[in-house]
C-alpha cells in the first residue's frame, strides 16, 4: 500500500515536469487545491545537520517551501549543525521526541543511528529505479547491513586534489596512478620550486589508512588497529590476523618516510591544524597537492587563486599491494526515515524534492558538489570534472580512512605519529614501535 500512495504522489509531480519526478521547479504540478486540502494540517519534522547558512541549507530550505507550496504539508525544518546533530539526535529519538525524517553521514546514520531507521526498501523502490545511482545506493546497502535504510545525497570521494597550473610549471604531463609516478611527480615539483604536498593534521590518519589499505586491504587495516567488529571475522579465519610485525605494514611506513627525506611534505605539515594547510597553503597556491574530499572546491572557493585549475587523483597503488587505485572512499550524506515515523510516505516525498532533479542541480551549483539523481549524471561542477573518472572507475568501496579510525583508543596515537613521520620527527621504525606499543602488542 505505502508503495502504491507513494507511485501515486510522484506520479502527480511528474505530470508537469520536464525533468525526472522530484526535483526542484519543475515539481510544481505537484500541488492542486484538493491535494492541499487533502494534506491539510500535517506536519513533517525534520532535523538537518546543516547550519542554516551553509549553501546546502538554502538548497534545501528552497526545496521544503516548493514541497510545501505543493501538498500543503508544513515541514519544521530545524538546522542543528555538525555539532547539534551529533550530540542531540540520539537522545531525542530515545526520548520518543518526534522526529520523521535526519541526515548525516552514511556510516554514523547507518552505524551509530542504525536501531532507529525504517526499512526503505519497499517505499523507496520506485524512487531508486527513477533516480537512484548504482553506486551510491550499493554503499547505503552495505552500510545498512544488506538492507536499504537511508537515501544517498550529496556523494563524495576522498583522495588527491591538485593544482593542474603548478603540474604545467613543473613539467608534469599526467596525473601519477602508481607511487613511483607519485613520487616522481613530486621530484619535479621539488625541483621548481614548489611544495609537492601539503594537508591538514585532521586528514593524516586518512592518508595513513589510504597507505597501509593499498598494501593490506580494508580488512587488512581494520585488523591492524584492533577495530572490534572485525574480531569475528578474523577468528572465523575469514579475514587475515594483521599485527605491527608485518614488513607491509613497515614498507607503508618507510614510503612516507621516504617522502619526508625527500622534502616532499609542507614544512608546516606538523602544525596545519585544519583548515590552515587547505586554506593557506593550496588554495592560493603555495603547495600543489592536498588530500581532501571532495568537498573541499566548496570549502576554498572563497580563496582560491584566480589560476587555480582542478586536478583530481585517486590515491596511487602500491608495488605489490592489495588493493590498487579503483579502491577508494566514496561516500555521502543519506537521509533516513524515523522507524516510528507516522508520515514516512510523506518524508520520502520530501527526500524526493530535495535529492532529484532541479534541486539536486542546485546542490551540485551552490555547494560544488557531485549530483545524487542518476538523470543528472552530467551535471558535475567544472571544479569536479577531473574527479568524475576516479569516482566511475571505483570498483572497491572504503569506509572513512580506510578503518584506520575503527578503534578509538589508537587513533590519537596513529595521528600523531602519522604527523610526526611526514614531518620528518620519527622513523619509520620508531613509528611502527610506538603504534605497536599503543595497540598492546
Amino acid at each position: 500500500m505505502k508503495k502504491k500512495i507513494l507511485s501515486a504522489v510522484l506520479c502527480v509531480m511528474m505530470a508537469g515536469s520536464l525533468a525526472a519526478c522530484g526535483g526542484g521547479d519543475n515539481a510544481a504540478s505537484g500541488g492542486s487545491d484538493s491535494a492541499k486540502k487533502e494534506e491539510g494540517g500535517k506536519e513533517l519534522v525534520y532535523w538537518s545537520m546543516w547550519s542554516e547558512e551553509e549553501p546546502q541549507a538554502k538548497v534545501i530550505k528552497e526545496a521544503v517551501d516548493k514541497y510545501t507550496e505543493d501538498t500543503g504539508v508544513k515541514v519544521d525544518v530545524q538546522f542543528k549543525g555538525r555539532n547539534g546533530q551529533r550530540e542531540g539526535l540520539q537522545p531525542a529519538l530515545d526520548a520518543k521526541q518526534t522526529i520523521d525524517l535526519f541526515d548525516e553521514d552514511v556510516n554514523r546514520v547507518n552505524g551509530s543511528w542504525g536501531k532507529y531507521l525504517m526499512d526503505l526498501e519497499e517505499l523507496a523502490k520506485d524512487y531508486e529505479t527513477e533516480h537512484g545511482s548504482e553506486t551510491l545506493f550499493k554503499i547505503a546497502r552495505n552500510a545498512g547491513g544488506g538492507t536499504l535504510k537511508s537515501i544517498p545525497y550529496q556523494p563524495s570521494i576522498f583522495g588527491f586534489f591538485y593544482n593542474q597550473t603548478l603540474f604545467d610549471k613543473a613539467g608534469i604531463e599526467a596525473a601519477p596512478t602508481t607511487w613511483e609516478e607519485f613520487d616522481a611527480a613530486c621530484g619535479k615539483l621539488k625541483d621548481a620550486g614548489i611544495t609537492p604536498i601539503t594537508g591538514d593534521t585532521t586528514y593524516m590518519t586518512s592518508f595513513m589508512g589510504y597507505h597501509l589499505g593499498r598494501y593490506l586491504g580494508q580488512d587488512g587495516v581494520k585488523a591492524l588497529v584492533n577495530d572490534p567488529a572485525i574480531q569475528e571475522k578474523i577468528d572465523a579465519g575469514e579475514v587475515e590476523d594483521v599485527n605491527w610485525d608485518d614488513p607491509r605494514v613497515l614498507q607503508a611506513a618507510k614510503d612516507i618516510e621516504d617522502f619526508a627525506k625527500k622534502g616532499y611534505f609542507s614544512e608546516n605539515i606538523a602544525s596545519n591544524v585544519y583548515p590552515a594547510g587547505q586554506n593557506q597553503e593550496f588554495a592560493p597556491g603555495e603547495a600543489a597537492i592536498i588530500i581532501c574530499g571532495s568537498w573541499l572546491p566548496n570549502e576554498i572557493k572563497a580563496s582560491a587563486a584566480e589560476d587555480l585549475t582542478w586536478g583530481y587523483f585517486n590515491y596511487p597503488s602500491v608495488k605489490d599491494g592489495t588493493d590498487d587505485n579503483t579502491a577508494n572512499n566514496i561516500a555521502n550524506q543519506v537521509f533516513a526515515i524515523n522507524k516510528d515515523s507516522k508520515m514516512a510516505e510523506e518524508a520520502m516525498e520530501l527526500i524526493t524534492y530535495i535529492t532529484t532533479g532541479d534541486f539536486d542541480k542546485k546542490m551540485t551549483e551552490q555547494s560544488l558538489s557531485i549530483p545524487a539523481d542518476k538523470a543528472n549524471a552530467d551535471a558535475w561542477p567544472e571544479e569536479l570534472a577531473a574527479v568524475k573518472p576516479g569516482f566511475e572507475a571505483t570498483g572497491t568501496f572504503y569506509d572513512w580512512a580506510v578503518g584506520a579510525e575503527n578503534n578509538g583508543d589508537l587513533t590519537p596515537v596513529l595521528n600523531e605519529n602519522t604527523v610526526k613521520l611526514m614531518a620528518g620527527d620519527m622513523s619509520a621504525d620508531d613509528f611502527v614501535k610506538s603504534c605497536k606499543s599503543a595497540a598492546g602488542e
